[in-house]
């Protein structure tokens, strides 16, 4: 083989790829589902279905409240409950995880555990820690606090909620 054949098989591959780019290039511009914009972008023809926020919370106003299921709240279920809580959240006094301690929880001040970085939306909200405040914070974090650091999603059964409160008013 001299140069020439080199030259004639480097060209080929050139002109192979110069060939799959221009299908590529040309396959997105005419399959194309986006607007033209960043992924970000509503897209122009779908259809936005506005839904009831209040849903959720009109099915959760039905049956006993949470002092009604509290007064016959199983603590052994509620220790078991805990155990969604455990990885962040220690019982010890003093001693903090990801989360606070839960150690002495009920009537200690809002954002109050002394060492802890709480997110300034939680720290800024004040009060004690009540059964309905504990209730509205497991229920939904992100919605009792918005812009707290506490990924859980919430426990969305009422009776899970009163035994795992029954078991942390143990704790002290």
């Amino acid at each position: 083989m001299d140069t020439m054949d080199y030259t004639k098989i480097v060209g080929g591959l050139c002109g192979a790829l110069l060939v799959l780019l221009l299908l590529n290039w040309a396959g997105d511009t005419i399959y194309s589902v986006g607007g033209g914009g960043s992924s970000h972008d509503e897209v122009k023809n779908a259809y936005v279905i506005e839904v009831e926020e209040a849903a959720d919370e009109v099915a959760g106003d039905e049956g006993p409240s949470i002092e009604e299921l509290l007064a016959s709240a199983d603590v052994a279920k509620g220790e078991k409950a805990f155990g969604k809580c455990k990885a962040c959240h220690k019982l010890t006094n003093g001693d903090n995880g990801v989360g606070p301690h839960l150690f002495g929880i009920f009537g200690r001040a809002v954002g109050g555990v002394e060492g802890f970085g709480y997110s300034g939306t939680l720290a800024g909200l004040g009060g004690t820690w009540g059964v309905a405040e504990l209730d509205g914070f497991i229920t939904n974090p992100k919605k009792f606090a918005p812009g707290t650091k506490m990924s859980f999603a919430g426990l969305k059964k009422i009776a899970d909620r009163a035994n795992l409160i029954a078991y942390l008013q143990t704790v002290q």
